[in-house]
Parts: C-alpha cells; structure tokens; sequence
C-alpha cells in the first residue's frame, strides 16, 4: 500500500460507517466471525450497551483509498477492563500504584465476545501492518497508555508479531466434527469418548429426561418476541446469581434479533408446559460454525445446564453437519462434555518502555504455564486412544 494513496480516518459513531462496504471487507477475511459484523456492532453501540457512557468509547479505524474502505478495525477508548476476558487488571494495578494512568486504554476487541477472529480488517499483510502502526500512532497522539487486540486469528497475530507487539496466550474449549467422515449422530460422537466419559454424559441427560424436561430449538424468526423476553429473563437471572451486572440490554436482542435472525439458535427448556430455561447460541450458517454464547434459568434443575448449552446444542451441529462449536471462555469442565483445549492469542503494545519490560517477562513467564497447561490437558483428552 503506497504511503500516499491512502486516507486514514478515525470516527466515533460505528453508525456512519457504511454497513456494505464494511461487511464486505469482513467477508475477505481469512477468520470472518458474525460478532464482527457491522449489525452486530452497531446494535451494541445503538442499544446502549457499549458505548462512551458504558466505558467503550468507539475509535473505529478506517483507512480509505479513493473514497473506498481497504482497511478497518473496530477500536475503543476503554475506561476499564470489563467484558473483556483477557485480564489486565495487574497491569492497571502496577500503573495506579507508580503513580499512572492505564485507563483510558486503547482497545481491538469485540465488546464481550470472547470469540477468536480477525480483527485488522485488511485484503493483505501491508494493510494490516498498516493499522498496527496507526493504532500505535493514536497511542502516542493521545498519549494513552496501550494497545490491545484481543482473541486474533492467525493472521493477526503473525501481523502483530511482524510489529513487534507483546503476544499473550490463553486455553479455550472446542468441538470440532470429523473432516473424512462427520459423525452421523450424538451417539457416534458419544462412542469415540473414553467410557467413563460417555457413561456420565448418558447419567446427566438421563437425569434431565426423568425430571420431566425437554428441550425444543428455535431458530432464527421462529424466536418470537416472547421467548426472546424469556430469554432475557434467564440472562439476567444469570448475572444476578454471580451478583454481577448484565452488560447486554433487551434492546440489543431485539436488534441482532431484527438484522440477524438467520444467526441465532435458541434451545428451550420446559417442564409441565411451561419455559424454566433457555440458552442462546450464535450461528455463522456460511461457514458451519456454533458459537455458545449465553444461558440463565428460573429454577434448578441438576444436570440442565450442561444439556442446554453443551449435549443439546452439539446434538444440533451434527444433525447439520456444522463443522465446529465453540464453548465460550474458559471452562475446563467442558472437556468432560467432548470439547478439547485450543490456544487464544492477543497482541499488546505498551507505550511505556520500563512497563513493557515488566509485562514482557511476565507474558514468558504466563506463556510457559500455558504450554504446560495444554500438555497437561491434551495428556487428559477424553477421547479414545487407539
């Protein structure tokens, strides 16, 4: 990309990006997700639900040749470190207690969707190399104190690593369906597991039957705006019993609801007729992918919540030959369930060179645990060996 052929804007208001032109940069990406969707988006923007009063501050990067978009990231002033899931609260501890400030911060990232993906939207590695050294020119402009890209794809993180940014790791648990022969239901992915694991898998739904459970899936319109307050209800009771804040409003299911309903698959739970739960997974219909994404009840059930976000929704892949499902953040127990470990990376840039000394040894530090951790997960598969 030619040094003087090109326009670089920051804006503040998602809203006036053009919605075709940015979606259609997405699709040219090599890790394309439905969360980096401009509807998806701007629907967290418009519904209140991350914005400039919530702490996210909107910084998109657009870089333009003859008035058309070639490169973009989605970037935030960030006021704190919530609904991220790559914590950095250490750092903004280490920075309050030498006198200075880590907030705002600047950040890459789908606001709490910790779901791996492209994030420098470019159609090639000059692009991206392009928009690593203007996230790093706003840095030094407004003389913030990082840059972040959280949950990279592959081509990310090599960009980042070509700019010399900070790499840091984590584990997250996937499903993925045979390549050579899918599977041909739950009960052929149940048999290639260990035999203790299939046993407690059949236990736990057999104990979801027995309490007079069953669970029904919608997808996309058939979600009607009744289930969808349902929904919402669960959520909330989720967060409530973590005495934590929903981050999501009812407003911005209603709007991904409206703009993206071939994306979202919904699995009810009910007993004696009436709805006690539900979970919420994210669909990418192009590219065969699941996403679990969100689940609350409005009573106990044991065993519920492991049919409704992990037995249930694979049941659904492979009935539909999708090709992968992925579990959400963190959460070991999942391998129990058939979901094996995979390595998360994002990129950090520190403005601050004592500071980034420090947080480059405590990454190779952090990093090494990490390798250890997946060896020993990867040594605990609960697949069959042989």
């Amino acid at each position: 990309m030619g040094s003087k052929d090109y326009v670089i804007r920051v804006v503040d208001d998602p809203q006036t990006v053009d919605a075709s032109a940015w979606n259609e940069l997405l699709e040219a990406q090599p890790a394309a997700t439905p969360f980096m969707r401009h509807e998806y988006l701007v629907a967290l923007h418009r519904s209140g639900s991350a914005m400039a009063d919530t702490g996210w501050m909107p910084q998109w990067l657009l870089v333009e040749r003859a008035g058309a978009l070639v490169a973009a990231a989605a970037l935030y002033l960030k006021a704190h470190s919530y609904g991220e899931y790559v914590f950095d609260w250490a750092w903004a501890d280490a920075y309050r207690r030498h006198g200075l400030d880590y907030y705002p911060k600047l950040l890459g990232a789908v606001p709490f969707t910790p779901v791996p993906g492209s994030r420098l939207l470019a159609r090639d590695d000059g692009g991206r190399d392009l928009l690593l050294a203007a996230m790093r020119g706003l840095v030094e402009q407004a003389k913030l104190s990082s840059a972040h890209l959280l949950f990279l794809d592959e081509t990310d993180r090599a960009a980042c690593e070509r700019a010399g940014w900070m790499l840091r790791h984590g584990v997250q648990f996937h499903w993925t369906n045979r390549e050579r022969e899918p599977y041909a239901g739950f009960v052929d992915f149940a048999a290639g597991l260990q035999r203790h694991k299939r046993k407690k898998i059949a236990q736990e739904r057999r104990r979801v039957a027995e309490a007079g459970v069953t669970l029904r899936a919608l997808h996309g319109e058939t979600i009607d705006e009744a289930m969808w307050d349902f929904f919402f209800r669960c959520y909330t009771l989720t967060y409530r019993a973590h005495q934590s804040t929903p981050y999501l409003t009812r407003e911005f299911f209603r709007e991904v609801a409206r703009t993206m309903a071939d994306h979202w698959l919904m699995f009810v739970a009910q007993r004696g007729g009436r709805p006690i739960a539900a979970s919420l997974i994210a669909l990418d219909p192009a590219r065969r992918v699941a996403y679990g994404r969100y689940w609350g009840a409005t009573e106990h059930v044991p065993c519920l919540h492991f049919e409704a976000c992990y037995y249930a929704p694979l049941a659904w892949c492979i009935d539909n030959r999708y090709l992968r499902f992925e579990g959400g953040a963190q959460g070991e127990h999942k391998m129990a369930r058939g979901l094996l470990p995979v390595r998360t990376s994002s990129g950090h840039w520190i403005a601050d060179a004592r500071f980034a000394s420090a947080v480059d040894d405590f990454l190779a530090r952090e990093g090494a645990g990490v390798d250890a951790y997946l060896d020993e997960l990867n040594e605990r598969s609960p697949l069959r060996r042989g």
